[in-house]
């Protein structure tokens, strides 16, 4: 008899140690019993057959399900998603942070020089790229460091271990007595969130229902937005404070949240595709009975049965589960697609409105307008991406991005025109630079802010989802140390003093990847996981994918192509 057993070892198609997935199909055995576990009726004992007539159904109900009735009965899953998404805060709330202290006096004067020129302190140009990307470069090695764990200790205890690593490293940048300690600090706040930063994404999209899907990945988003608005109150309201807590108060309220969070995660469930990927198919039962209702309960073996069958035929097509087979056979279509949808966030000129609070200072406006609109601006962008949750329900991942890319291309041409009549003396055209500005970023929340999170988590496979968000993520990283490194030249007054002018230096990069976007980008829209895997095998194409019929045997007609079989 061909089994499908799931044993210790390493799978022979990967180099993960703890892999425990061998496939060979017809029945199922879990050979590891595990304490408390149901020793009967449940997918362990199931013959294949029996595993793709209850994927199906399993399939059919998640595309019968209205947002409504996903909301009701998969009201933990929404739950345990936004609370893992919500340690992106602390990421978002301590880039605005460290963007806008480049023109808090008390900072400038702390770890700035004085500026004869302009009569007051500036923190130098070198010193601005340097503490600025600090964090990013912490990020890149730590979405490394976050793929090692989750793939051996899997996402619960992976955050866990990084939000414990945040309480001593919040310490050394709210005590920072000179530059470099401030630079170590930050490096080392940007290693757990690296690892924040793929796994809310990752875990989000595995634990939550196909009707739901866009909402949490995007609403990884909402928790950088409100990092960001929460960053610019607290400027806002430390403006009278005086001497080094006017920049340690802000640092030091970061520890409002590891605590709770530790609590939160502790109490969570795993993510039952991870544990369905490393032979724990018991254990994956009694994660999805977690999050869901108990008018589900029984439909649990349904669940993991699809997630099986969707693990076996990702099995049959792809090469493994290094980082070098997400540049091998289709998925090297699926990391392409997740890295520049990523990267469209930094092309499209979000370094940029990073900087907006700086920007809004050397357009003419007074620090304390500028800290007002730097407050309006995150508004802005809350109100964007709570707007995106019903664009992409009307109108899917697609349409919306390619719209977002046109429309924030040619906003980074209008702030240029308006710099070049602002430099005529216009004092109308700086308000309405600030203007274009504020409209920007809520356009950037409303589309391809969020709707980057949504693609990324969709287009990888699932067993190479935490690899293919480490590698995208870090590609936007990439991207944006590049940026860090030019942005602080572009608009401090000491050397090239673009001002607005940088808009001119975006607007045609955006154009680029606008066109990109429409040949390349697929649309997700209602997809399965399963499905997804079947259209991405078939190699149909981008503009395609929304018409495209993917029929109930798919696999099997797939396998029967390679000369696989069918069973």
């Amino acid at each position: 008899m061909n089994t499908l057993s799931y044993q210790e070892g390493p799978n022979p198609n990967t180099n993960v140690e703890d892999e425990k997935v061998i496939y060979d199909k017809e029945d199922i055995q879990h050979v590891e019993a595990t304490a408390g576990m149901p020793p009967r009726g449940s997918v362990a004992n199931d013959t294949w057959a029996d595993i793709k007539a209850e994927a199906e159904r399993s399939e059919a109900l998640e595309h019968s399900l209205t947002i409504g009735q996903s909301l009701r009965i998969y009201k933990s899953a929404v739950f345990w998603a936004a609370a893992a998404s919500l340690s992106i805060i602390m990421e978002g709330y301590d880039t605005a942070l460290l963007g806008s202290f480049w023109g808090l006096p008390a900072f400038q004067q702390h770890y700035g020089e004085y500026l004869p020129s302009t009569g007051g302190y500036q923190v130098p140009a070198e010193w601005q790229i340097a503490i600025g990307q600090g964090s990013t470069i912490g990020n890149f090695f730590g979405i490394f460091w976050g793929s090692f764990l989750i793939d051996r200790l899997g996402y619960r205890k992976s955050l866990l271990i990084n939000m414990a690593m945040m309480i001593p490293f919040i310490g050394i940048v709210t005590f920072a007595p000179n530059r470099i300690v401030l630079l170590v600090g930050e490096i080392l706040c940007g290693i757990p969130w690296g690892v924040f930063s793929t796994l809310a994404e990752a875990y989000s999209s595995e634990i939550c229902p196909l009707t739901l899907r866009g909402y949490l990945t995007t609403y990884v988003n909402l928790c950088w937005v409100i990092g960001q608005f929460i960053s610019a109150g607290v400027l806002v309201s430390i403006q009278s404070l005086e001497g080094q807590w006017a920049y340690r108060l802000p640092f030091a309220i970061q520890w409002v949240w590891p605590i709770p969070l530790l609590i939160l995660i502790y109490l969570s469930p795993e993510s039952p595709w991870w544990l369905v990927r490393h032979g724990k198919l018991d254990e994956a039962e009694i994660s999805v009975r977690r999050l869901a209702s108990a008018e589900m309960k029984d439909r649990a073996r349904d669940t993991v049965a699809m997630m099986v069958r969707t693990n076996q035929l990702e099995i049959d097509v792809s090469e493994g589960t290094r980082y070098i087979d997400c540049f091998r056979g289709t998925d090297l279509r699926r990391t392409e697609i997740s890295m520049i949808a990523w990267g469209c966030q930094q092309f499209c000129g979000l370094p940029f409105a990073g900087w907006a609070v700086y920007f809004f200072q050397q357009a003419g406006l007074s620090v304390a307008d500028s800290y007002k609109l730097g407050l309006g601006n995150t508004a802005g962008a809350f109100c964007g991406t709570v707007a995106s949750w019903f664009l992409i329900t009307k109108f899917g991942r697609r349409p919306l991005f390619i719209f977002g890319m046109s429309w924030l291309c040619a906003g980074q041409f209008l702030i240029g025109i308006l710099a070049i009549i602002a430099r005529k003396g216009s004092s109308g055209a700086q308000w309405a630079q600030a203007a274009v500005m504020l409209i920007w970023v809520f356009s950037y929340d409303a589309t391809i802010g969020p709707l980057a999170y949504c693609v990324v988590g969709e287009a990888s496979s699932t067993r190479l989802r935490n690899k293919t968000v480490g590698l995208s993520r870090n590609f936007y990283n990439i991207i944006g140390i590049a940026a860090g490194l030019g942005m602080p030249y572009m608009l401090n007054p000491g050397q090239l003093n673009w001002g607005g002018l940088t808009g001119f230096f975006w607007g045609p990069i955006a154009f680029v990847f606008t066109i990109w976007t429409f040949f390349r980008m697929p649309e997700f829209k209602g997809r399965s996981y399963y499905e997804l895997d079947i259209l991405f095998e078939r190699k149909v194409s981008a503009r395609k994918f929304a018409s495209t019929v993917v029929e109930r045997d798919a696999d099997e007609h797939n396998r029967a192509t390679e000369g696989l079989p069918t069973h």
